[in-house]
């Protein structure tokens, strides 16, 4: 800790430096995305992270996984190239305590938290990314434990048709098209991507299919997504030893809203239906050995309706949904679950107060209340103090609960998890200069994990009685001129730490082998016309020891009649590190892309 209490001290020093300066510029607002109190970013009393989309464009990644590796406070635990299997935690959680909307619809999977990555978009289709960090439950309901990340798909504001190529190490090819087209009185966003590889070690060849549909007409939308993947799983799961494993998934979403406004009251109904299936074989060229099948189905409906008076803000929805599992493995269930939602924002002075609670009631858990209290004080137009404190609240997936394999036991008797988290945060906000401190503390009650006693023993899920997670985060985002050029500096760093109370646990699989120290840094820069470069640096320290540092770079050519050129390389220094079950990552790697705007 005194490593970061050392690095507060210097960032709070250059940040009164660059205001003492005087020469900030506020830059337009971004409006945050929400299901009903929206604000601008600015006026968040909360940790929130945004990715915009020039930042998009100029990153050497080249999936929304590998994007969000360089994001402080972010764990994706990846198996393979190009995000192909991918795990999301914020904070030291696991991937099913992390909740990942599509323009604000919950893509939560009842099967498994492996399948949140599943229905991620092409970047091509996003305008931004927003990262949502700490209690969110109130926000949007159980399963955001530890924090939420929300995909805002494009605007469609012009008539356009692009085609994108791209070849890379391992045989890597891929090949899309983008088409959007304005009317009087809405547009059409739509695209279709294919990508295939021979995998950059024995069994992890992949061949993914994608398909995105975005339409506005007056008050109405329309969003839809198919996502295809098949992939060779060389010991992605159970042992690493089990070389022969598969697997295929496919993922879809349809989601039909409105908005309404009447006065000060805006109503927004929506209806989703998201659909997984999940083919798993233990032996890839012998299917009859061991294949699990599963297919789940979730259909909503939901109303949010926002009040503003002079009292402020008050935003007002309820969720209902079903949910459909079928399966060989886990059997089939099904689940009803009834959320409502109450928030209210009043803004005295300088201060904001944000009081709110979502209650859930499920069919086969008990009702639970998630109460939580946003705070902060402007200090000026560009500091800002903040802090919230909420309970948020998991139940059990289906595989936590029954899946039986050749090394693994789920249980049935698994109660839900539950955590009070509370943070305090500090904000500073201009054109030129961001920076944003915060300390987070999370208390988990009968935390839900894969564990065992012995090295030889199957990996079964249990519930510990108490895990305390404290940390810090940084992060700094600079923007200055050269040679008459923009060029942006992001720096990070993140410390966390995990106490396990009334345990006896010898080994857990996930939750509790975080990142205890990260930092990244990004630096973009342009100094032509045509040419602009990324560089990209991230250390990491888990908290069994290991520790790995990984370089990226980018080089895009913006070149006249419509043509795009790039250059991305991945690890550049060939690092040997793994990020999960001990599945090694890729060596350096590269990939050239041509994208071609017809119109």
């Amino acid at each position: 800790m005194k490593i970061s209490i050392k690095l507060i001290y210097i960032l709070l020093c250059t940040c009164a430096s660059v205001y003492a300066q005087n020469d900030t510029i506020k830059l337009k607002e971004v409006q945050i995305t929400s299901n009903r109190i929206a604000l601008p970013f600015s006026k968040e009393s909360r940790t929130i992270n945004l990715i915009t989309s020039e930042q998009i464009q100029n990153s050497p990644a080249s999936n929304v996984a590998d994007l969000l590796q360089n994001i402080i406070g972010i764990d994706i635990r990846r198996r393979g190239v190009d995000g192909m299997q991918s795990d999301l935690y914020i904070r030291g959680g696991n991937f099913d305590q992390t909740l990942v909307l599509i323009d604000g619809v919950k893509m939560d999977d009842p099967q498994t938290g492996h399948h949140s990555m599943n229905a991620i978009l092409a970047l091509d289709n996003i305008e931004r990314i927003e990262i949502i960090k700490g209690p969110a439950a109130r926000i949007y309901g159980q399963n955001a434990f530890t924090g939420a990340i929300n995909i805002v798909t494009k605007k469609i504001h012009s008539n356009s048709l692009k085609v994108d190529l791209g070849y890379g190490s391992y045989e890597n090819k891929k090949g899309g098209a983008t088409f959007s087209q304005t009317f009087d009185n809405g547009g059409i966003l739509a695209s279709v991507g294919y990508q295939e590889s021979d995998g950059y070690r024995f069994n992890t060849d992949f061949e993914n299919v994608a398909a995105f549909l975005k339409s506005d007409v007056k008050n109405y939308n329309l969003l839809a997504s198919f996502t295809q993947r098949k992939f060779g799983a060389n010991g992605f799961y159970a042992n690493p030893n089990y070389k022969d494993q598969y697997e295929e998934t496919q993922t879809s979403l349809i989601a039909l809203g409105a908005t309404y406004n009447s006065g000060n009251v805006t109503i927004k109904p929506r209806l989703y239906w998201r659909r997984n299936q999940d083919m798993y074989l233990f032996l890839r060229h012998n299917p009859p050995a061991y294949r699990n099948l599963h297919i789940s189905n979730k259909v909503g409906a939901e109303t949010n309706m926002v009040i503003n008076s002079s009292l402020g803000k008050t935003g007002i929805g309820i969720d209902v949904s079903r949910i459909f599992l079928v399966s060989n493995n886990l059997g089939n269930h099904n689940r009803t679950i009834v959320t409502g939602f109450l928030e209210h924002r009043f803004e005295v002075n300088n201060f904001d107060i944000a009081p709110g609670i979502a209650i859930s009631s499920y069919s086969d858990f008990d009702t639970k209340a998630f109460p939580g209290l946003d705070l902060g004080y402007r200090i000026s137009d560009f500091f800002k103090l903040y802090g919230n404190i909420g309970y948020t609240y998991r139940t059990p997936t289906y595989t936590d609960l029954y899946y039986v394999g050749p090394t693994t036991l789920g249980n049935p008797n698994l109660k839900p998890e539950s955590a009070l988290s509370k943070e305090i945060g500090f904000k500073y906000t201009s054109g030129k200069f961001n920076l944003d401190i915060a300390l987070f503390h999370r208390k988990s009650d009968d935390l839900i994990d894969w564990t065992k006693d012995n090295e030889a023993d199957k990996w079964e899920t249990r519930n510990f009685s108490k895990v305390v997670t404290k940390g810090i985060e940084t992060a700094v985002l600079y923007k200055f001129n050269l040679a008459n050029y923009t060029q942006t500096l992001t720096i990070g760093y993140s410390f966390i730490d995990d106490d396990i109370r009334d345990s006896n646990i010898e080994y857990t699989r996930y939750s509790l082998n975080s990142i205890k120290h990260q930092f990244t840094s990004s630096l973009d820069t342009k100094f032509n016309t045509i040419f602009s470069q990324n560089i990209s640096y991230r250390y990491v320290e888990r908290t069994d020891g290991t520790s790995y540092n990984v370089v990226d770079a980018k080089v895009l050519a913006s070149l006249k009649n419509g043509f795009q050129l790039s250059l991305a390389a991945n690890n550049i220094f060939n690092t040997a590190y793994t990020e999960t079950n001990i599945v090694p990552m890729p060596k350096g790697n590269i990939m050239l892309g041509l994208n071609y705007k017809i119109y």
